[in-house]
């Protein structure tokens, strides 16, 4: 019987990767060793990766995801990213924490922003994301059981051991694009997106793909599920589960690494540190024992687990308060690119930084609304406003290039015409010529290479490119979001202010 009260807990359930081996928060080390060399199925440029630890094309996020678990570990961060464990009482990811008051929202924002912060906002699927979810989900079980008790009790319990463990959750939840006219069920191989093949007395088997896993390969867990529109008969794909990513049969085809093509962190200070991948997920006859499994064979549910829990808004709270901060790193570029050239003092420029500023701080204030405006349901769950939620997300996709626009019309020609790379200074006669020809007022070349380097890998490179593309469509087709806002937006007070200007009592004409 699928999860039956009898069934294991779901820390015994299938082999995963190593947790932290001491008492404690887990640090950036014990993270990096949990995942090397593990077993998990990678793919680039043709290769099975036996470590992405060590992968050019990976172990940079790695690094950085690493340097968000000493962050929080540091016991100088310990109240702003720990809270006490409601199992044991000891300090676990404030990420986990299910906010039952605006104040404990506010604390979570907290949390997000100082994560954020040490990688500019350009990692969307740091684990703080996915487990805004995972939240959700156990903040409002009582939807999750409409499939059954048993899926509504794993949940918690897997819940449960993501926080005490300090796990990493990433996930895919779109089907590939193979022919987006038909429902999954109507493929010319129904086996073609993520869906069930087998069910078992101890579990169900999966085949198929799914998208867009981001984050993904340096997860230590990876959520399956759908978030697209399902219709009848696709209820082999209508399922939410979790599977350790190196789990037998998970297999995880990368996009280009742009990574692995940084030359030097000089001239790629960004795209070294950051890129945390994209990859295609191929489950290939993948097991999942019934203890990861939260929805099954359910259209119904499979839909209303993102819009009737809190699970979508908690999870896009993180998402908005990572953009708030890429926004103020832009904001930060802009400004020292304009002090470089020394048009800082430029009215016409001054007009184009305002423009950039009320953008930003639109953002970062709806971010800040989602809690002050925050409500509390019949059942005591807290859910951040959706309509400021939903505000900014609907923009998202025009707003960001808009942005990125601005950027390059500031800074003009000048983050085209840099030195080749970092190596022209190590030569006394090249240096000789830009000290003297690519120099500013205030910087000399080289220290002008290295903010222009900056600002090119933030807007001009490859992996610059993938983030205009990630922020457009971060919240999925545009009409999706907007139908999103206009769902929640107070349209019967809206309207109601229409009826009563039609209601209003005839006055006494005059005429001349």
């Amino acid at each position: 019987m699928p999860g039956s009260p009898g069934s294991p807990a779901v820390a015994s359930a299938q082999p995963r990767p190593a947790t932290c081996p001491t008492p404690g928060l887990r640090t950036g080390e014990e993270y990096l060793r949990s995942i090397r060399g593990d077993g998990r199925q990678v793919f680039i440029d043709g290769e099975l990766v036996k470590d992405v630890t060590a992968h050019p094309a990976f172990r940079g996020g790695a690094r950085s995801v690493a340097r968000l678990y000493d962050l929080a570990a540091d016991p100088a961060n310990r109240s702003r990213m720990t809270f006490p464990s409601p199992a044991s009482g000891e300090p676990v990811l404030r990420c986990y924490q299910i906010p039952k008051t605006r104040e404990e929202l506010a604390a979570k924002r907290a949390f997000y922003e100082l994560w954020a912060e040490h990688t500019f906002g350009l990692m969307g699927r740091t684990p703080d994301h996915v487990a805004g979810f995972f939240c959700g989900w156990a903040a409002k079980p009582s939807v999750m059981a409409r499939g059954g008790q048993q899926f509504a009790d794993n949940v918690m319990r897997f819940h449960a051991m993501l926080r005490e463990e300090h796990q990493y959750a990433a996930y895919t939840i779109a089907p590939p694009q193979i022919d987006r006219s038909k429902p999954a069920h109507r493929q010319s191989d129904p086996t073609l997106y993520a869906g069930v093949v087998n069910e078992r007395h101890d579990g169900i088997v999966l085949s198929g793909a799914q998208q867009l896993g981001t984050g993904a390969i340096l997860a230590d867990w990876l959520l399956v599920s759908c978030i697209t529109p399902l219709q009848p008969g696709d209820e082999n794909h209508a399922f939410n589960v979790a599977l350790p990513v190196n789990a037998p049969g998970v297999k995880l085809y990368s996009r280009r690494g742009f990574a692995a093509r940084a030359e030097s962190s000089f001239d790629y200070p960004l795209t070294g540190r950051f890129d945390e991948t994209d990859s295609l997920l191929v489950l290939d006859n993948a097991f999942v024992p019934w203890e990861q499994v939260f929805v099954y064979r359910n259209i119904e549910l499979t839909r209303d687990q993102w819009w009737k829990t809190p699970a979508h808004a908690y999870g896009n709270h993180q998402a908005q308060a990572r953009y708030a901060m890429k926004l103020r790193f832009m904001m930060g570029l802009a400004q020292r690119l304009n002090e470089l050239t020394g048009n800082a003092g430029n009215p016409a420029v001054a007009m184009q930084m305002g423009e950039l500023a009320a953008l930003a701080q639109t953002v970062e204030s709806m971010l800040h609304a989602q809690e002050a405006m925050a409500t509390v349901d019949e059942e005591g769950v807290l859910w951040p406003s959706r309509p400021s939620l939903y505000a900014v997300m609907a923009l998202q996709s025009e707003m960001y290039p808009r942005m990125i626009d601005l950027v390059r019309e500031m800074a003009g020609g000048a983050m085209i015409m840099q030195a080749s790379s970092v190596r022209d200074f190590a030569n006394p006669d090249i240096a000789r010529d830009l000290e003297r020809y690519a120099c500013s007022a205030s910087h000399g070349a080289r220290e002008r290479a290295a903010l222009m380097r900056l600002a090119w890998d933030f807007v001009g490179t490859e992996f610059a490119g993938r983030h205009q593309q990630y922020e457009k469509f971060y919240g999925g087709a545009s009409f999706i979001v907007k139908q999103n806002m206009y769902r929640h937006y107070d349209m019967k007070r809206a309207t109601d202010l229409v009826d009563a200007a039609l209601a209003l009592p005839p006055f006494e004409e005059t005429r001349p």
